[in-house]
């Protein structure tokens, strides 16, 4: 009979968890199978606008109240502050941050490597004994990151919230949603933003926003 391999093979020394590279043979990213797609889609110059998928990402939901024991407990984990307002994302976009989703609520997210196995461990064995959570959501949604100076205009085919400079600044996140789907919505740049919806939703949106693309591939009608 052959072996089964599983993620948490054991070894002759005991249990071994799998590292980043075995678990990238064993699973399939959400918007992987749409790739080609995407990047057929990416439309160059005065209009551009492009899409990928960025999967695999380390996502922690984090429950503590800010100021209280539990959040140092977690600051010091992180080597961040948690947000303390609507809106705000602390840390660094480009690597790990937080981004407030409720009073209480965050979203630790670490852009900058791929989820492994025991990426909520130490935080929360920092909670020991303290009232919070902190458990690993990395596989509840995947990063679509919408670039390009049409980008905020393909948004505003379908996004609930208004998405001007003035109300949705650079470096801001607000929960909303993009057509029927709900998301995470984080403005990294000027003319760059990553949307965050539910795996499930994943090819739904992917397709809803190669749509909404499609119209900028050609020139202006003025």
């Amino acid at each position: 009979m052959a072996e089964t391999v599983t993620i948490d093979s054991v070894g002759p020394e005991g249990r071994a968890p799998a590292d980043v590279a075995t678990l990238n043979t064993l699973r399939v990213s959400p918007a992987g199978h749409l790739a080609a797609a995407m990047a057929a889609a990416a439309v160059e110059g005065e209009r551009s606008v492009a899409l990928k998928e960025i999967p695999f990402t380390v996502q922690l939901g984090v429950r503590a109240e800010p100021g209280s024991a539990s959040a140092q407990a977690l600051e010091a984990v992180f080597g961040v502050d948690l947000p303390t307002r609507h809106g705000q994302v602390a840390g660094d976009a480009s690597a790990l941050h937080l981004i407030w989703l409720a009073p209480d609520e965050f979203l630790a997210v670490d852009v900058s490597r791929q989820q492994g196995a025991g990426e909520a461990d130490e935080a929360a064995a920092a909670l020991e004994g303290l009232p919070g959570q902190v458990i690993d959501l990395s596989a509840n949604r995947t990063i679509l990151e919408l670039s390009g100076a049409s980008a905020r205009k393909v948004l505003e085919k379908g996004c609930h919230a208004d998405l001007h400079p003035r109300a949705f600044a650079v470096g801001a996140a607000i929960v909303t949603q993009l057509g029927p789907v709900p998301i995470i919505l984080h403005r990294t740049g000027e003319s760059e933003f990553r949307l965050y919806p539910r795996s499930s939703f994943a090819d739904y949106q992917v397709r809803w926003l190669l749509d909404a693309m499609e119209e900028f591939a050609s020139d202006e009608v003025r």
